[in-house]
């Protein structure tokens, strides 16, 4: 399964499974990428390279014997992104000292060392079935980070271990701005993707807090839902932490 993946049905519930999910993030994360940097790489290259490197058909470890190499992410950099000057470093080492302490760890206690490393970027996830709409939902946002309206977005690979699911992840910057929050859902909503999202901040993914984490901590904390019944149709946010919708 890749970095982001939801509970699968009917999965079974091993103790402390965050461990293996981290795993599988870092090697993803270190392996390498396929990437177009809209900073850098003219507009006009860009609809080749979607088609080149359709989620749905890019292979997570490649093929040794046809000599094509193992891909971690496939990603677009939309034109307006630059790096959070976020210290992760620092944040890993108060993270080894909060569990060292009799602190609980929490929601709040995360929150915290976020804040005071700058570790606050975060993203919505869409988790979707291989194949046609997978491949459609993330044409949609690559060509919102395209334009400027998402600053980064990534894709996992195909995978035949991961039952069958890839996940899309769509960046934003702070994930303690609930406003920010909303727009990136409604930006993400205005591209046609209908599916339930849910939101999980960068620094639960640092520090390897995961679904089934020894801390019982939910990794997400806030989930959308879009409601075709509703004129204007509109998404429906829950924040996980407080329970309270928020759309």
């Amino acid at each position: 399964m890749e970095e982001e993946e939801g509970p699968v049905d009917g999965e079974m519930r091993t103790p402390f499974a965050a461990e293996t999910y981290a795993a599988e993030a870092m090697a993803a994360d270190m392996d390498p990428w396929i990437v177009f940097d809209s900073r850098r790489t003219p507009r006009s290259e860009f609809d080749g390279w979607l088609e080149s490197n359709r989620p749905s058909q890019v292979s997570r470890f490649g093929d040794e014997e046809g000599g094509v190499s193992p891909v971690g992410w496939i990603a677009v950099v939309g034109p307006n992104h630059c790096p959070s000057g976020a210290d992760v470093t620092g944040l890993q080492e108060s993270w080894e000292k909060l569990l060292a302490s009799s602190r609980p760890v929490t929601f709040q206690t995360v929150r915290e060392l976020a804040l005071n490393h700058r570790v606050l970027s975060g993203k919505w996830l869409m988790h979707l079935d291989t194949g046609f709409k997978l491949d459609h939902a993330w044409e949609c946002v690559a060509r919102a980070a395209l334009d400027g309206k998402i600053s980064l977005v990534k894709v996992s690979p195909f995978d035949r271990k991961a039952e069958g699911k890839q996940v899309i992840c769509a960046y934003n910057q702070n994930f303690t701005d609930e406003n920010e929050v909303i727009r990136l859902d409604s930006v993400i909503r205005a591209t046609g993707v209908k599916c339930p999202l849910s939101y999980k901040p960068d620094v639960y993914t640092y520090l390897g807090i995961y679904r089934n984490n020894r801390w019982n901590v939910c990794p997400t904390i806030y989930e959308s839902k879009f409601d075709l019944e509703c004129v204007p149709r509109r998404s429906h946010i829950i924040n996980k932490v407080t329970n309270l919708e928020v759309t």
